[in-house]
């Protein structure tokens, strides 16, 4: 089957300051003995996704354009964030982390995978096509669908990675915000699994449900108003010094570096005016808050704040960690890995303003997936 052409979805930020969604034809080259063309039947969207694709726009200034095939999005962005966009602005900027679909082209070398289901990890995955180096591609079992293996990477290794980060520091235990995320309830089924004490902080009773129904031992939810006397306790039982924080900005990370300082300090025999000298670490890996973060003065003596990337983690990893983790997944995919979707829609359809406004949320619980071959 010789593929010449598909439709990707692109975003466009203009030096004048305008956010623009289209989707454009595109050539799909022929592959090289080494390659395959894979028509994507799914793709998620990930909050990294969302940083891409809408990037720092008002939404409440999106307008709908073009045709009902053809839609078209523009929405304003402020003067004074335009500076820091300099490497992007003026270029179509294709969509998509990751994505699974069909092969349905390959190379002299890989024309075994014709008709395979594989996932793939690297960009543009909003298009009908892709062609990527097939030792870039996971095959996944006989029987699974596009949409099972669509989240195989970001979502999975991440969760993995914080473990894998937990061993290589020294400590012994998690804390996770936004915890009840598909990410979250992915980190509660390898720590159960691995016996990784893990405390989860949720934003309301719903959340925290979601969790114990699937095992989860140690939720605290921060809108009530014993959060901090249930997360020390929760630090105390299970010793937890790294937290990987989904929020970003406002008081949390500070919270939990505080509370595990008096954790620590509560398991002290000599008193130090100084506090403890127990290390105290925050990873940030999401904001889905966009305020500073703040941190307080009662942290004791060891503590950092550092950010989180899955692609940096692999670079430092090294290939032999990142081989163990991706055959991790593969084998547990539809259980451990296994990824809930509350709405499957088309690259048009990602475009209605209507659901962006939905998706755009980044609500706990709901799960957008886009499939681009939907209505071919």
């Amino acid at each position: 089957m010789t593929i010449t052409t598909g439709l990707q979805l692109s975003s466009l930020i203009t030096a004048e300051g305008e956010l623009r969604l289209s989707l454009d034809d595109v050539a799909i080259p022929a592959p090289r003995a080494d390659q395959v063309v894979v028509r994507i039947e799914a793709s998620p969207l990930n909050p990294s996704d969302l940083g891409l694709l809408l990037g720092p726009a008002d939404l409440s200034t999106i307008k709908a354009g073009g045709s009902a095939d053809r839609p078209t999005v523009t929405a304003s962005v402020a003067p004074a964030i335009l500076p820091s966009l300099q490497a992007r602005l003026g270029e179509a900027m294709a969509v998509g982390n990751e994505g699974a679909g069909v092969v349905v082209d390959a190379g002299d070398d890989a024309k075994h995978l014709i008709g395979r289901t594989v996932a793939l990890l690297g960009g543009s995955m909003y298009s009908q096509y892709r062609v990527m180096k097939a030792s870039d591609a996971l095959v996944l079992p006989e029987g699974t669908t596009a949409a099972q293996g669509a989240s195989c990477f970001v979502n999975p290794l991440t969760a993995l990675a914080m473990v894998e980060t937990m061993r290589a520091e020294g400590h012994t235990a998690l804390v996770h915000t936004a915890a009840a995320s598909n990410l979250g309830q992915m980190l509660n089924r390898i720590c159960i699994a691995d016996g990784v004490p893990l405390v989860n902080i949720v934003r309301s009773e719903a959340q925290a449900k979601i969790l114990t129904d699937i095992g989860a031992k140690y939720v605290v939810d921060s809108t009530t108003p014993d959060f901090r006397t249930k997360l020390i306790d929760a630090l105390m039982e299970t010793g937890a010094t790294l937290a990987f924080d989904a929020v970003g900005g406002g008081p949390l990370a500070g919270q939990i570096i505080a509370a595990m300082e008096v954790a620590a300090t509560r398991k002290m025999t000599d008193y130090s005016r100084y506090g403890s000298t127990t290390h105290k670490q925050v990873y940030i890996y999401g904001v889905l808050d966009l305020r500073p973060t703040e941190i307080g003065r009662n942290t004791g003596m060891a503590w950092g704040i550092g950010g989180f990337l899955l692609t940096y983690f692999l670079m430092k990893a090294g290939p032999e960690v990142g081989q163990r983790m991706r055959a991790r997944v593969a084998a547990e995919l539809t259980t451990t890995f296994a990824s809930h979707y509350t709405s499957e829609i088309s690259l048009a359809e990602a475009l209605q303003p209507e659901i962006i406004a939905a998706y755009a949320k980044k609500a706990t619980g709901e799960k957008f997936l886009i499939n681009p071959s939907k209505g071919l």
